[in-house]
């Protein structure tokens, strides 16, 4: 069978090209992608080729295919999946595989394994690893974004708090207690601030701050303080670029207390910084953002850390258990993953969007890949509309799911494409 990819051949070296696929052996599976949301990881990968640490010496000339934020159909299964998959049915993924130490990942590692593509073989090593997953949401696009909210996920979990009458660590965010959100109004923050207003162990409060007016209004439309509030929880947009002492204002939303749970979502040493010095006592912080500079560092408070027992951690990716919990919230409406999105484009738009992926304003850029569309804003929609009746439909459809992608704008696309069913 043919398919349709964006392949990497090196470092800024992508090319959307058609080519065959081997057929399926009896402990793979053939699928067929409907959505790929792109990733920075994958922006990271285009700039170091195989400098990066998942992708192989070789690809120059074993080209793999990239996208890691996919969602789609099962087409064929073989032999020794049959009975616990089935043709047809929607599946989501977890790309981190972690097979028996290796750093093969798809969309990073695979010649015939990816995202960004019209069909690719999912490998022996996905299934035994239970990272093929059942999925039946309405919509392929939150099972795509599955993957970056585990991340998120993730991250929440693993933050902990200490008790000094065992050593035991409490795993989690402290029940009732600050989290801020340091740069927290793009794709990632966004999800990073609903998730807790969903968990049962809630904070008691949340603030998140950024400099972009534009992102703060988005978020706020995305995630009002009102819908934190009506769960118990009091949630703040701060500009921080208005504010002259960051640290006596941050702080003063605490009363003095400090964070429980800081998270730094963008690279910046002044914010890193900044968090670690917002911290209460016994306050953790998530430097959940990834630097491509190997030797990036900050200062940090080794008093606090000694006296005030402050901590400081990273997390990268999330789990299998995340990503199900993930999915399971967004199937039953208690997130709205489709607060990431800004962007749909279709396959033809993939290499370009990566390419210039740190220069496009926005969150999430969400690509259909069994057609072609240029990428779009969703904020574009209904300026494009007043001359093309499909964008109008699609406005519509976003107006009344407040501005957020939706399945029914989905179903909309997937429909003006004639992208059916599995036959």
């Amino acid at each position: 069978m043919k398919t349709t990819a964006v392949r990497l051949y090196g470092a800024n070296d992508l090319r959307l090209e058609e080519f065959d696929l081997p057929e399926i052996a009896d402990d793979e599976i053939l699928v067929r992608i409907i959505s790929d949301s792109i990733c920075m990881s994958t922006y990271k990968l285009l700039k170091q080729g195989p400098k990066h640490k998942r992708c192989p010496d070789d690809v120059a000339t074993h080209p793999i295919i990239i996208g890691h934020e996919f969602a789609g159909d099962i087409v064929k299964v073989g032999k020794a999946w049959r009975g616990e998959f089935t043709p047809g049915e929607r599946f989501a993924q977890q790309p981190a595989l972690n097979y028996k130490g290796s750093m093969a990942s798809p969309g990073y590692s695979y010649p015939y394994y990816g995202g960004s593509c019209t069909y690719c073989v999912l490998p022996r090593e996905t299934m035994e690893l239970g990272c093929l997953l059942h999925y039946n949401g309405d919509s392929y696009f939150e099972a795509s974004l599955g993957e970056p909210m585990s991340c998120i996920i993730g991250g929440y979990h693993a933050n902990y708090h200490t008790n000094k009458v065992n050593y035991e660590h409490a795993m989690g965010i402290k029940k009732g207690g600050n989290i801020l959100i340091l740069g927290g109004c793009g794709p990632m923050g966004l999800g990073a601030v609903e998730y807790p207003l969903a968990i049962a162990d809630k904070p008691g409060r949340i603030v998140v701050t950024d400099v972009d007016n534009a992102r703060i209004a988005r978020a706020r439309r995305m995630v009002p303080p009102a819908s934190a509030s009506a769960v118990g929880v009091e949630l703040t947009y701060v500009n921080a670029a208005e504010i002259e002492d960051q640290y006596a204002y941050l702080m003063s939303l605490t009363d003095g207390h400090g964070y429980d749970d800081v998270f730094v979502f963008a690279p910046v040493v002044e914010l890193a910084a900044l968090g670690n010095r917002l911290l209460a006592f016994d306050g953790c912080m998530n430097f959940f953002a990834g630097p491509t500079d190997a030797s990036f560092s900050a200062p940090i408070n080794l008093y606090d850390c000694h006296y005030s027992a402050t901590h400081i951690m990273g997390t990268t990716g999330g789990n299998t258990d995340d990503l199900k919990e993930g999915l399971a919230l967004a199937e039953t409406g208690q997130t709205h993953p489709a607060v990431m999105i800004t962007h749909i484009g279709g396959i033809d738009a993939i290499a370009d969007t990566v390419a210039a992926l740190p220069t496009i304003p926005g969150g999430k850029k969400l690509m259909y890949t069994q057609f072609n569309l240029p990428l779009t804003a969703i904020d574009d929609f209904e300026k494009l509309g007043r001359t093309d009746s499909f964008y109008a439909g699609l406005h519509e459809l976003v107006e009344d799911h407040n501005g957020m992608w939706n399945a029914a704008a989905e179903k909309a696309l997937l429909d003006h494409f004639g992208v059916g069913p599995v036959q």
